[in-house]
């Protein structure tokens, strides 16, 4: 719970609109050009608050170096309310736009669900192909609702590749 002080000296609970204010805010810190990213808990804790309570889907990818330092974060596609359409040359496009060498998925589930469906699968599979051939690691991919879901910590993805 965060509280604000009163002039007065008394501490009231925050609205929601400050408490999210405040924690984009700190996100907004964590993704600063030269952080590194070096685990899922990382990447959660960058990511997870801006995809977190949309009303519709958003599709992100965290592009990164060699060093799994950030380059950029950007919201590539917003779909409805369950699905999202994404289209994997853009995201080749960024990748080498941006010269990254590894890159995180993330993306959001309105209903609070986290659990991938067979289309989140299929999609990570798909990227993580493609992206190998202009070798682009796929180190994770994030499904954001009530908690976040991470396909690395979940063996979803081949190993640990948080591991330069």
């Amino acid at each position: 719970m965060l509280y604000i002080k009163e002039p007065t000296g008394v501490y009231r609970p925050a609205p929601a609109r400050t408490v999210m204010r405040e924690a984009n805010r700190l996100c907004d810190g964590r993704l600063r050009s030269e952080t590194l990213i070096l685990s899922s808990y990382d990447a959660q804790s960058a990511i997870g608050y801006r995809l977190r309570n949309k009303q519709h889907e958003v599709f992100a990818c965290l592009f990164l170096d060699s060093t799994h330092r950030v380059l950029a974060f950007k919201e590539m596609f917003r779909g409805s309310i369950n699905r999202a359409t994404v289209h994997p040359r853009e995201v080749v496009k960024k990748a080498l736009q941006f010269n990254a060498a590894a890159i995180i998925f993330a993306h959001n589930h309105p209903s609070g669900d986290t659990q991938p469906s067979r289309q989140d699968i299929e999609l990570t599979d798909t990227l993580k192909n493609i992206l190998q051939v202009i070798d682009v690691r796929v180190l994770d991919h994030l499904v954001v609702g009530d908690e976040v879901y991470s396909f690395a910590d979940n063996g979803k993805l081949n190993d640990n590749l948080y591991r330069r």
